[in-house]
């Protein structure tokens, strides 16, 4: 199979995404990353049920991932025959959009991961002086951030960037006594030291 990165919003799309989808004989997806890639779609799609059962589709299935498949997307599922196409990550829109370079900050994704594995790794590269970018979860969003910022005595700014690269995109900011207040269920949070 090959595992398509369409990016984080409309318009994201690399060459090589596209001419993969325009000549793909069959693609998986969500609804979601079928609505990013749909103008380019040429065949049969089907909405994935079941991502832990993505080994077994057809070798040449066409797979799509939101934003990068390798920055907490589906290319932790490929096997060793499978190809990836990167694609435009939230992490990169982030960046971009608050002008900071990708090596001055480290990434860390709560989502579906749990609440005390993220907060043992958010403490961990704070107590190191690190930038945060950071997916949230329901378990472990801003509020928490905040609260282990406030705890360790550190005075950073909390940006909230929300539905990157969509006509909604927003990007607030705070800091540990004010924090931002998330308005999209599609956010991810960046910490300035």
């Amino acid at each position: 199979m090959i595992i398509v990165g369409v990016g984080v919003g409309p318009g994201m799309l690399t060459q090589k995404a596209i001419e993969v989808i325009k000549n793909a004989p069959v693609i998986y997806s969500s609804k979601r990353a079928l609505e990013l890639a749909s103008v380019h779609i040429n065949c049969e799609t089907q909405e994935i049920e079941n991502y832990r059962e993505l080994h077994l589709l057809p070798e040449d299935a066409v797979i799509l991932s939101t934003g990068d498949p390798m920055f907490s997307g589906l290319g932790k599922f490929a096997g060793d025959r499978d190809r990836i196409i990167p694609g435009i990550s939230s992490l990169q829109v982030a960046c971009a959009r608050l002008r900071m370079n990708l090596t001055d900050i480290v990434a860390i994704t709560a989502h579906g991961r749990g609440a005390s594995l993220a907060k043992d790794t958010l403490v961990q590269e704070l107590e190191l002086g690190k930038n945060i970018f950071l997916l949230p979860d329901a378990s472990f969003g801003v509020a928490e951030v905040a609260s282990v910022l406030r705890n360790m005595q550190i005075n950073a700014r909390i940006y909230v960037c929300e539905n990157l690269g969509y006509p909604d995109e927003r990007i607030a900011n705070g800091t540990v006594d004010s924090p931002p207040v998330v308005q999209s269920d599609m956010f991810c949070i960046v910490v300035v030291q």
